[in-house]
């Protein structure tokens, strides 16, 4: 008798630790806890494997967010923490006294030239927040993902699913901070890329898209928008 209760224990162990994977296992489910697919988790976010050709997996969530549908936070261009202020003067890598930008500058008309095209890890709002596996998306992985992937608009947002494996990702119209208000929530979508603008460093790329509409342009730094982190397997 105490043979057969001592072995249904350790098989009853031997099934929930088989259930349990770490942080950087696949998860082998094809939905996320509120939506969209997901292909595993690491540092303790969900990725989701959209099969594109750069191998890049894709959060599932904002940074900031707790789910896929949520906003997150809002975070203006090199800078990784939210704020109240989102303006020019108040703006990191701005010098209102001189009036010029004192990072990330190829052009000496807008400020200290130092050829710094992407931000550093220290300036990487995923990489801070998240860990050392997560980066902010460069223009050409937003590039990809509008190329290798079908949008749907959803009311507040995109169904963005894979062209290779019909996995999804869902982006919310989350808007971007100005100042001390929010625009544009539930309309718009503003996601900052890693990528400053070449010959206009007072700018930086964000994906951009509305109902009609899904871009990749090029906008002032200052401004607050929210950021989907990638990494790279």
């Amino acid at each position: 008798m105490r043979k057969t209760v001592l072995y249904s224990v350790l098989m009853s162990l031997l099934v929930l630790l088989s259930a349990c994977g770490g942080d950087d296992e696949p998860s082998g489910g094809e939905n996320g806890s509120s939506g969209g697919s997901s292909s595993g988790k690491t540092d303790g976010h969900e990725y989701v494997d959209l099969g594109l050709t750069s191998g890049t997996l894709w959060a599932t969530c904002n940074v900031g967010a707790g789910s896929p549908y949520e906003a997150g936070d809002y975070f203006a261009w090199g800078e990784t923490s939210p704020k109240q202020d989102y303006s020019l003067n108040s703006y990191k890598w701005y010098n209102s006294a001189t009036g010029k930008y004192t990072k990330y500058c190829d052009n000496s008309s807008y400020g200290v030239i130092d050829n710094k095209s992407e931000l550093e890890l220290a300036d990487d709002a995923a990489y801070v927040n998240w860990g050392k596996n997560w980066r902010m998306p460069s223009k050409a992985q937003f590039d990809e993902l509008r190329a290798e992937c079908t949008w749907q608009w959803n009311g507040s947002g995109y169904l963005v699913t894979s062209k290779k494996n019909n996995k999804t990702l869902i982006l919310p119209a989350a808007g971007c901070r100005n100042g001390s208000s929010l625009y544009d929530s539930g309309s718009n979508g503003y996601y900052w890329s890693r990528s400053v603008y070449p010959g206009y460093p007072s700018d930086a790329c964000r994906l951009y898209f509305n109902s009609g509409n899904v871009d990749a342009d090029y906008y002032h730094r200052y401004y607050g928008r929210g950021v989907r982190a990638v990494r790279v397997p």
